[in-house]
């Protein structure tokens, strides 16, 4: 209760959750979940489009058939029925929350100045987080070094992550 006697508001619990949706309708999804009070987040990357007659940069969903949810658990029924939504990733038929580690990491990957990548498959590497440089403190996964590293930043969900290159002296090990 607050000083005027009134119950106060309970405080929605929300997490990010990965949406599995129909081929091609990443872009809707997110719209419409946004139209109902959800907040989306949809990673895209620029790709050279090519037609008979031009070329031309789109801009394609990062994880092809996924995109992200910020919503507690009373509102799970509301983003189902979204035209273009399969499920809900998880095990069993319950939802997993994704990481706000995660979120935050391919966010930052994404609006980030270097080149990225989509990169479907998990590789097993070594844990290492970016100390330096616009990335600072992105936790990922060491795919190679070289002169260049390349790192993988994942969202262990749905089983995918982002591949970009990074002077190597900008990571450390965990």
């Amino acid at each position: 209760m607050d000083q005027s006697g009134q119950v106060d508001a309970v405080p929605q619990c929300t997490h990010w959750y990965a949406i599995r949706t129909r081929s091609r309708h990443e872009k809707k999804v997110a719209a419409q979940l946004a139209g109902r009070g959800v907040e989306p987040f949809l990673p895209l990357a620029k790709r050279w489009s090519r037609w008979k007659d031009r070329r031309k940069w789109i801009e394609v969903p990062l994880f092809p058939g996924y995109c992200f949810g910020r919503f507690g658990v009373e509102a799970r029924a509301l983003v189902l029925k979204v035209a273009g939504v399969v499920s809900l990733v998880g095990k069993g038929g319950v939802p997993e929350p994704v990481s706000d580690d995660e979120i935050e990491a391919v966010r930052r990957v994404v609006a980030g100045p270097l080149p990225y990548d989509p990169c479907p498959e998990l590789i097993p590497g070594r844990p290492v987080e970016v100390i330096r440089g616009p990335l600072m403190g992105v936790r990922g996964l060491l795919v190679r070094k070289d002169a260049k590293a390349r790192l993988l930043v994942v969202v262990n969900a749905i089983r995918q992550g982002a591949s970009l290159e990074i002077d190597a002296a900008d990571v450390a090990p965990l």
